[in-house]
């Protein structure tokens, strides 16, 4: 199992444990917009989702990790998807699911984690993250981390009748 560890959170594999917790977040409208979901999802197919987890990020281009605190508590997703091999280089998505734990430093240390895992043991040179432009606690967490707002796209998303822009940040890993 996959544990890194911080000050105040870890990260861990996702368990079939974790199906009524992914199930509510996937199934939370104020996170769609931020995961480009536009339906439900039934308990069926998150459990089929859990079970297929454990593939090789490799093979499925995703890694999922649930963001733990130490009570063991699950507060969060963090991801890593749109894995290319070829150019060594992935996305980088977290959510914090309960506003209460937010801007505590879950998401920052959990980001601090994952990307120097994506380096280390990937061996990954650029990670990226594309960002609303009104989310502005994503855009601290991403610059403190060392992420670099390179672009806008406008008009990126339409939620609820509205385009949107979003930012696309990223850090390149300059340790060869």
């Amino acid at each position: 199992m996959l544990t890194l560890k911080g000050d105040l959170v870890y990260l861990r594999a996702l368990e079939p444990e974790d199906l009524d917790f992914v199930h509510e977040i996937e199934n939370n409208e104020d996170f769609w917009e931020i995961s480009a979901t536009q339906t439900p999802y039934s308990k069926f197919l998150i459990r089929q989702y859990l079970e297929n987890a454990h593939r090789d990020i490799y093979d499925i281009k995703q890694l999922r990790l649930v963001i733990c605190d130490k009570n063991d508590d699950a507060v969060g997703l963090i991801d890593v998807f749109d894995l290319e091999p070829k150019d060594n280089r992935a996305a980088i998505g977290i959510l914090i699911a309960d506003a209460k734990n937010r801007k505590k430093g879950f998401g920052n240390e959990s980001l601090k984690l994952l990307c120097k895992y994506c380096f280390t043991h990937l061996g990954l040179h650029q990670l990226y993250a594309n960002v609303s432009e009104n989310n502005e606690e994503s855009i601290k967490v991403f610059e403190n981390n060392g992420f670099q707002k390179v672009g806008l796209k406008k008009d990126w998303t339409l939620y609820h009748g509205e385009y949107k822009n979003e930012w696309l940040y990223q850090l390149i890993n300059n340790v060869h």
